[in-house]
């Protein structure tokens, strides 16, 4: 009797050490939502930390919440500096031991491009992958509609927009402001937007950006093929309106931003960094077999 004792508490403590090793041989995940919504919400990223965590044994993931709670962190969406949401991130990530070797990032919308600015400016803990799920990494020239269609924080945003997005006082407010690119005044962009014109190195290269995100294993972008709140939709896969007009699209291959290489998409285009990824549905919709089958072996 004493023998099997012994026995089964070998067999344990052997599941016991592979479940640890299992565990530690998980990357991390961080997650950053988008425009309107928080950390937590269980439907939407609640959601997808469940289903990663169901399916990736002893995954670590960490929803980003920006504010001391669940209301801060929507509101902060839409009027906490970018730069200052990114500065915190960093922050959060480099005091958190579990990251200290390395972890997945996954942007939903605008929480895309700034992981990217995260990646770009705040190289350790390491990023090892960036999955981008509708982030709009030209930019956005419109604002055809946004969560809660007849809020006041959704009139009261186009309105500022219309006003003057290239304004200091806009730009210093106003989070969708900060990634406005208006084809039609390039040159107002290049100056005035204190985000997305830096981070896309439009006013000079900065090498240690271009050197942090060319240290990606892989650049995902995932393409919301019917999408209606991003205008225009090829931002996801970071193309954006030929200059000077607002009607005929290019791709990033055809963009200066590839051509000159400034942020080194180019060489890891070369190398098999870049991956886009297409899905049919709005934006942000999409079903869970899809996640399953395409997004999650990028996290294993």
């Amino acid at each position: 009797m004493a023998a099997r004792r012994v026995a089964v508490l070998a067999v344990l403590v052997v599941l016991a050490v592979l479940s640890l090793r299992r565990a530690a041989a998980a990357v991390p995940l961080v997650l950053w939502h988008g425009m309107g919504d928080s950390c937590c919400n269980p439907r939407s990223m609640g959601y997808i930390k469940k289903m990663v965590e169901d399916k990736v044994p002893g995954v670590y993931v960490l929803s980003l919440r920006i504010g001391s709670n669940l209301i801060q962190d929507m509101e902060n969406s839409f009027f906490m500096n970018a730069n200052d949401q990114v500065r915190e991130v960093c922050s959060q990530l480099a005091k958190d031991p579990r990251l200290k070797g390395g972890y997945n990032a996954m942007g939903f919308s605008q929480g895309g491009q700034f992981l990217r600015a995260v990646a770009q400016r705040c190289p350790s803990p390491p990023m090892l992958n960036l999955i981008s799920i509708g982030g709009q990494h030209q930019g956005v020239y419109g604002f055809p509609r946004c969560p809660g269609e007849s809020s006041h924080i959704c009139d009261w945003i186009r309105k500022m927009l219309d006003v003057g997005a290239y304004t200091q006082a806009v730009q210093e407010r106003l989070v969708q402001a900060e990634y406005w690119h208006d084809p039609l005044k390039e040159e107002d962009y290049r100056k005035n937007s204190i985000f997305l014109a830096d981070i896309n190195q439009e006013r000079g290269i900065n090498e240690t950006y271009k050197k942090n995100l060319m240290a990606l294993k892989k650049f995902v972008m995932v393409k919301f093929l019917n999408d209606t709140m991003v205008d225009p939709p090829i931002s996801e896969w970071f193309g954006f309106y030929k200059s000077g007009q607002a009607k005929e699209t290019i791709p990033l291959r055809e963009t200066s931003l590839y051509t000159e290489d400034r942020l080194g998409l180019q060489e890891m285009d070369k190398a098999g960094k870049l991956v886009f990824l297409g899905v049919e549905g709005d934006h942000l919709q999409f079903s869970e077999e899809w996640f399953y089958t395409t997004i999650l072996p990028f996290l294993q």
